[in-house]
């Protein structure tokens, strides 16, 4: 049976990272024999231009249709002065939890080869291998109340709210136990329940989930600013890292700077019947249309679709090993290229990682 993409290329250097991708899939198709065909669809800022809506409907159809779904990014400052609902990031927000993918996957592996391209001390982070489990379809992110609104006395206000449900929590929790289970057993769950109420709550939830169901994995609790410094100072102490949305977010940004570039970094958007997978980087429209972009982490977000939701897990290796190739022949693009060193585009990245599926 064909297996059937939705392509969401977005906006920005989506289109051209998305492309690489793509090449890597007809590789596969073409000398692999993976049977697969995909359709491309609007999203974010170019589905407001074209359809008048940021998740037109036509798209969402096509996800619900596919067998797994490829992005691209999102937004722009083109788009910025739009009321909310019409903003690129309502699109990604809306797909979500339209699909309701509510576990995120980044992982951190720091690539031998590129550890001269991160910031931090070699010794610091050779070696280091995590696993971010972000909640993604609820929290600050989501919970109503929400918006700006003017008071009595005319001042104004914003308004967000921080909400999670005993089984929001436990199904995240579930998931990042059972990666635990195929890591090395211990999960760090990050909260700010010295602060806020809701993580607190979290905390509680978490425990009692790991007392009654998964007492076989270490888990330890952290406050998220703790975390952040820790990823920092010692990551290596990390395996799994189950969190906020909010504080997914921000922490897998923080962590992805540990591999050299946020441009190395793939994701996974799990939920109980869709999947969508995508690079955690944004749109960057300073570099977009100019072929710059390090396409890799959308191309190794397609070996994790073909790890989890095509079951394909040998083309999956095959994908990670030409990547991993690729840095050992010393290719890099402009993110990735330390002191001056030449680099190649954006195309010629995705170009090479094709020329080495066959190793």
């Amino acid at each position: 049976m064909t297996l059937k993409i939705a392509v969401l290329p977005g906006d920005g250097i989506g289109t051209e990272i998305v492309r690489e991708a793509l090449k890597v899939f007809e590789a596969l198709r073409d000398r692999h024999g993976l049977e697969i065909s995909w359709q491309e669809a609007l999203i974010g800022g170019a589905g407001f231009d074209e359809a008048g809506s940021p998740l037109p409907e036509e798209t969402l159809a096509l996800a619900r249709d596919s067998d797994a779904v490829l992005l691209g990014a999102v937004g722009g400052p083109k788009w910025e002065p739009l009321d909310k609902p019409l903003r690129p990031e309502a699109g990604l927000l809306g797909i979500r939890a339209e699909l309701e993918l509510f576990a995120n996957y980044r992982p951190v592996k720091v690539h031998r080869q590129l550890i001269g391209a991160s910031t931090l001390k070699p010794e610091v982070i050779d070696g280091v291998d995590i696993l971010v489990v972000r909640e993604l379809v609820s929290g600050i992110y989501f919970g109503q109340p929400r918006g700006i609104e003017t008071l009595a006395d005319g001042q104004q206000r914003g308004i967000n709210t921080l909400v999670y449900t005993t089984s929001e929590i436990e199904r995240i929790g579930r998931k990042a136990f059972e990666a635990a289970r195929l890591r090395s057993g211990r999960v760090c769950s990050v909260d700010k329940a010295n602060v806020l109420e809701c993580t607190e709550f979290w905390r509680q939830v978490v425990t009692k989930l790991h007392q009654e169901e998964y007492s076989d994995i270490e888990l330890s609790h952290m406050y998220v600013d703790n975390a952040a410094m820790q990823l920092i100072r010692n990551p290596k102490q990390f395996d799994v890292i189950v969190t906020t949305n909010m504080f997914g977010d921000i922490l897998s940004d923080e962590a992805s700077m540990l591999t050299g570039s946020i441009g190395m970094l793939p994701s996974a958007s799990i939920g109980e019947k869709y999947a969508m997978y995508e690079p955690i980087h944004g749109s960057a429209p300073d570099i977009a249309g100019q072929n710059l972009a390090n396409p890799l982490a959308t191309i190794l977000s397609v070996a994790m679709m073909l790890r989890f939701s095509l079951n394909r897990p040998d083309l999956a290796d095959r994908v990670e090993g030409a990547v991993d190739r690729v840095l050992s022949d010393g290719i890099r693009t402009a993110d990735l290229a330390a002191g001056g060193a030449s680099c190649v585009s954006c195309s010629e990245m995705g170009d090479a990682v094709c020329d080495r599926l066959e190793d």
